[in-house]
């Protein structure tokens, strides 16, 4: 990928954005918009890890299309490479294919040029969190974003992992034929999520002919004919013809050298404020899983507005005390948001708890939970159905707005569905309302006011 247009390194560049994922493109449109003169380090082929993530999701939506109609699946066709930085290109970004690292506070240095700037924004990403186990380095092994470009059909799948990407990935090759073994060492899969919810998802995967393995730590990885082994702590031993390794993400820092520019940071990511600015360096944001929110699963968009108000408008800017749901799109689909039954109770709530069930899907029965505090306000909620992430939005939105068990019920939503379902039961969360006429009149009157 060459670089586009004439780069001037002795200019001060208003913005400069380190990583060309979603956020990182996020946040280029945002200055754009307002004029400013931007410039995007990229190591990756133009789009390299967004055009990864649209194969990916081709296989799992292949997969799910062959279960909902019962027709044996079959491998997608890869739709003709796109350049996905081309549109922000013609509208004025220069993107500069190398990597990028501080020298200074106010200044990067890439492929042996130095850019200085006004502005700079973290959006390198994240990694793959690879194990020190023994034996690891002598095997082969891959990670989730390869799979799809696999010249031959994987005969049977070691996935070391029980997260989302993991129990995804999982199920995904299981509805393709494909023998699929998944290695939690936890005690459960997604251990993030209300586990009532995950024993149904359990079963499902079991029925599509995944072997869970959970509680089973790995002690040795070993070579095993043309494939791998794995030996469990407890003496058993798996073996495959390929070995997956699915164990979440860790922030890319170390290439960014952000001692250089006096940025500060945790084994989570950059430490930033609220607003999304390095606690360092004012002039430095950070966005995405490179940023220490908290959040597991950050939202592009939402960080991109952030950091546009911040930064570009200088107004006062916030994430909000309401994270991301997380999704897991499998079938059924599972999503969380904000704190499961057990949280709430450790954090000292005394919470409600109302289960509402949805309407079947093709994986069956549905299930919402619904977690709330004595005021009838949502301390967060479990879905598992296939409308689980529509479902989950609409509540990562009554939650944002401090909405209560009665006030979600009255949103307007189209009858006979599962987010009206929700809704309308979300109505007999207690301690919501002023049941006494006087008050209900007293807050009438000081809402005019306002």
């Amino acid at each position: 990928m060459a670089e586009s247009k004439a780069a001037r390194p002795d200019a001060t560049w208003d913005v400069a954005i380190i990583g060309g994922g979603a956020t990182g493109l996020a946040v280029a449109a945002r200055c754009l918009e307002t004029g400013r003169r931007v410039v995007l380090f990229e190591r990756e082929a133009a789009g390299g890890s967004l055009k990864q993530s649209q194969a990916a999701d081709a296989l799992h939506q292949a997969a799910h299309r062959a279960a909902l109609s019962g027709q044996p699946a079959r491998q997608p066709v890869a739709a003709p490479a796109e350049d996905i930085l081309a549109p922000f290109q013609a509208r004025g970004l220069v993107v500069v294919p190398a990597s990028a690292h501080f020298i200074a506070l106010d200044c990067l240095e890439a492929a042996g040029r130095t850019y200085s700037f006004r502005h700079a924004v973290i959006a390198a990403g994240s990694g793959p969190v690879v194990p020190d186990t023994y034996g690891l380095a002598s095997v082969p092994w891959l990670l989730p974003e390869a799979l799809p470009g696999l010249e031959e059909v994987p005969e049977h799948l070691l996935i070391l992992g029980g997260g989302r990407q993991a129990v995804e990935l999982a199920q995904t090759h299981a509805l393709l034929g494909r023998r699929v073994s998944l290695v939690q060492s936890q005690p459960n899969i997604l251990p993030d999520h209300e586990m009532e919810l995950v024993v149904p998802l359990r079963e499902a995967l079991r029925h599509c002919g995944v072997t869970l393995h959970e509680n089973s730590a790995v002690a040795t990885v070993e070579h095993a004919g043309a494939g791998v082994a794995l030996v469990l702590e407890g003496g058993a031993r798996l073996e495959g013809s390929h070995l997956v390794l699915a164990l979440g993400q860790a922030p890319r820092l170390s290439p960014l050298d952000l001692a250089a520019a006096g940025i500060e940071a945790t084994p989570a990511g950059v430490r930033v404020r609220q607003d999304l600015r390095s606690t360092g360096n004012r002039r430095v944001w950070a966005v995405g899983s490179v940023a220490d929110t908290g959040s597991a699963e950050p939202a592009p968009g939402q960080h991109a507005a952030v950091v546009a108000d911040a930064m570009l408008h200088g107004l006062q800017a916030s994430l909000g005390p309401v994270a991301a749901p997380r999704l897991v799109r499998t079938l059924p689909a599972l999503a969380q948001l904000g704190l499961t039954e057990a949280q709430a109770r450790a954090a000292g709530h005394d919470p409600q708890v109302l289960r509402v069930p949805l309407p079947d899907g093709v994986a069956g029965p549905g299930m919402a939970k619904l977690v709330a505090d004595g005021r009838g306000r949502l301390l967060g909620a479990g879905l598992m159905g296939e409308q689980a992430g529509e479902v989950a939005a609409l509540l990562a939105l009554a939650m944002s707005r401090n909405l209560a068990g009665p006030e979600i019920a009255a949103l307007p939503l189209p009858c006979g569905t599962a987010a009206e379902t929700v809704a309308r039961a979300a109505g007999n969360l207690r301690g919501a309302e002023f049941t006494s006429t006087p008050m209900r009149r007293i807050l009438g009157l000081l809402h005019r006011w306002q």
